[in-house]
C-alpha cells in the first residue's frame, strides 16, 4: 500500500463526511425529515445514492472514482466490527446504579425480555415465512434462501445492524451478500420511518381512550429532538468522562485502542477458526464480541475499571455507525434491491401487523397498571426502528422518566444479550447451510423459547405485577 492508495481512502472518507453534514444540515431545515427523526447519515446516504453510480450508472451526476465506491462498499464491512466489538466494554462498571432485589425483579425481567424478544422473533418467522409462500406461489421470482433474514435485521436491527447483514453474509461465501445487504437497509428505512408515524398515531389514540398513565394529552416531541441540535450551550451534554491526562496518552485513543485490539485479535482469531473448525460459521465480529468481554473482564479484576468512560466508548461506536450507515447506503445495488420491491412491501406491511399484535395485546394482559401502554410503545419502538425511537415514542408519553420503564426494558435487554450469546452461532450456522424452511423452522424455535419466558414470568408474579415495587 502506498502514499496514493491512502491519499484517496482519505479523500474518499472525507466525500463521506460532507454527505454526513449535508444530510445533518436537511435534517434541521426540512420539516419532513425532522418529523421522520431520520438520523443524518440516512438522509446524506440517500442523497449520495441519488447522485451516484449505483442509480445512474455512467450517466450518473456525481461520477465517483471506482476507488472510492470500493472503499465505501468495504467500510461497513469492517467498521461494524470494532463497532460490535466495542458493546461489553464498561458494563458492570458503575456501581452507583440501584439494584433492585434479584427475587423482586425476576418476573418482570423475564415479561420484558420475553415480550420485547418474542417481537423480534416474530419478525424471523414472518421475513422466511412471506419467502416461503412467494417461493410456493411465484418460483419465478427466484428469492434466494436467505430472503427473509433482512427484516428482523432492518426493522429490530435498525441501520446499524442492517449495514452487518452484508459483512456477515459475505464472511460465510453467500453471493448475495450485496443484494441482501441492500434489501436491509430498506428495511431499515421501511422500519424507521413507519415504526415513528405508527407509533406516534398509537400515542394519540392511546391518549384520547385514557390508556397512557402519565400523559393527559399527546405531547410534541422536544424541537431539539426534532432539529437534530440545541444552540444553548447549557442545554449541551458532554461527550464523556476524561479517564487519563491527555499529555500521556488521550482518553478517546485508550477507548479506541482496546476497540481495534479486539478487532485485530477477531479477525486472527477467526482466519484460525475455519481452518480448526471449517463447520463452524460465525462472523468476525461475534469473536471481537467475544474477546472484548475477556478484555473487560480483565479491566475490572485488575480495578482499572476507571479507564473506561460508557459516554466516550458510544461517542466512537456512533461516529463509525455514521459512517457505516452513509456508505453503505450510497452503495445500495439499486437494481438488484428494486427487483425484489414486491416481496419487501409484502413483508414490511405483514412485519408491522406481526410486531405490533406481539407487542401492545401481551404488554396490555401481563402488565395490567404497571404501564402497560409505555412498555408497549417503547418495544414497538425499538423493534421496528432504534433505540432512540423507543426512547422517544416514551419520552412523549413519559417526559420524565418517572416510569420504570426504561430501567426494566434495559435489564430485559440485558438478559436477551445473554440468551443471544447461546442463540446467535446456532442462528449463524442455519445462514450459512440452512434451506429457508430450516430458518423458518428454528425461528420459530426460538419464538416458542422466548413465549415460554414471558409465561413464566407471568406465572411467576402470582399478584399484580405492580405490587412487586412495593
Amino acid at each position: 500500500m502506498n502514499t496514493a492508495v491512502l491519499q484517496d481512502m482519505l479523500i474518499g472518507t472525507g466525500v463521506i463526511g460532507a454527505f454526513l453534514l449535508l444530510g445533518a444540515f436537511l435534517r434541521a431545515k426540512v420539516p419532513l425529515f425532522r418529523r421522520w427523526l431520520l438520523p443524518a447519515s440516512v438522509i446524506g446516504g440517500v442523497i449520495g445514492l441519488l447522485l451516484g453510480p449505483p442509480l445512474w450508472g455512467t450517466a450518473a451526476p456525481l461520477s465517483f472514482p471506482d476507488e472510492w465506491m470500493a472503499l465505501w462498499e468495504a467500510l461497513p464491512v469492517v467498521l461494524i466490527v470494532p463497532i460490535f466489538s466495542a458493546a461489553p466494554l464498561g458494563t458492570s462498571m458503575d456501581p452507583a446504579k440501584k439494584r433492585r432485589r434479584l427475587r423482586d425483579m425476576a418476573p418482570i425481567v423475564l415479561l420484558m425480555t420475553g415480550i420485547f424478544s418474542l417481537g423480534g422473533s416474530i419478525q424471523y418467522v414472518i421475513g422466511y415465512g412471506v419467502n416461503l409462500a412467494i417461493t410456493a406461489i411465484r418460483p419465478e421470482t427466484g428469492l434466494y434462501r436467505t430472503f427473509g433474514y433482512e427484516l428482523p435485521q432492518g426493522f429490530a436491527g435498525g441501520h446499524g445492524t442492517a449495514t452487518a447483514v452484508g459483512s456477515i453474509l459475505k464472511d460465510f461465501g453467500l453471493p448475495w451478500w450485496q443484494t441482501a445487504q441492500g434489501v436491509a437497509l430498506t428495511m431499515a428505512t421501511i422500519g424507521l420511518i413507519g415504526g415513528m408515524l405508527l407509533g406516534i398515531y398509537f400515542i394519540n389514540r392511546a391518549s384520547r381512550k385514557g390508556q397512557t398513565q402519565l400523559l393527559g394529552e399527546a405531547r410534541a416531541i422536544p424541537r431539539e429532538t426534532l432539529q437534530g441540535y440545541t444552540t444553548d450551550i447549557d442545554k449541551q451534554k458532554s461527550l464523556g468522562r476524561e479517564t487519563v491526562a491527555g499529555s500521556s496518552i488521550e482518553t478517546i485513543t485508550v477507548h479506541l485502542a482496546l476497540m481495534l485490539i479486539a478487532s485485530g485479535l477477531a479477525y486472527i482469531l477467526a482466519g484460525r477458526m475455519r481452518v480448526w473448525l471449517p463447520s463452524v460459521y460465525l462472523p468476525v465480529w461475534f469473536y471481537a464480541l467475544l474477546i472484548m468481554y475477556g478484555v473487560n473482564f480483565i479491566l475490572l479484576k485488575l480495578k482499572l475499571n476507571w479507564l473506561i468512560d460508557t459516554k466516550v466508548k458510544a461517542r466512537i461506536t456512533g461516529t463509525f455507525s455514521d459512517l457505516a450507515i452513509t456508505a453503505a447506503i450510497m452503495t445500495l445495488p439499486f437494481k438488484a434491491v428494486s427487483a425484489y420491491i414486491v416481496p419487501i412491501l409484502i413483508m414490511s406491511v405483514v412485519g408491522f401487523v406481526g410486531t405490533y399484535f406481539v407487542t401492545f395485546p401481551l404488554y396490555r394482559k401481563t402488565f395490567r397498571g404497571d404501564f402497560p401502554f409505555e412498555r408497549a410503545i417503547m418495544g414497538w419502538g425499538v423493534n421496528t426502528g432504534v433505540m432512540i425511537t423507543g426512547m422517544t415514542l416514551l419520552k412523549i408519553t413519559d417526559p420524565e422518566y418517572e416510569s420504570p420503564v426504561l430501567n426494566d426494558f434495559s435489564m430485559g435487554f440485558a438478559l436477551m444479550s445473554l440468551f443471544s450469546l447461546v442463540i446467535s452461532p446456532i442462528d449463524y450456522n442455519f445462514i450459512a447451510r440452512g434451506s429457508t424452511l430450516a430458518n423458518f423452522l428454528w425461528n420459530a424455535g426460538v419464538g416458542l423459547f422466548y413465549a415460554t419466558i414471558a409465561f413464566i414470568g407471568c406465572r411467576m408474579t402470582r399478584r399484580p405485577v405492580k405490587a412487586l415495587r412495593e
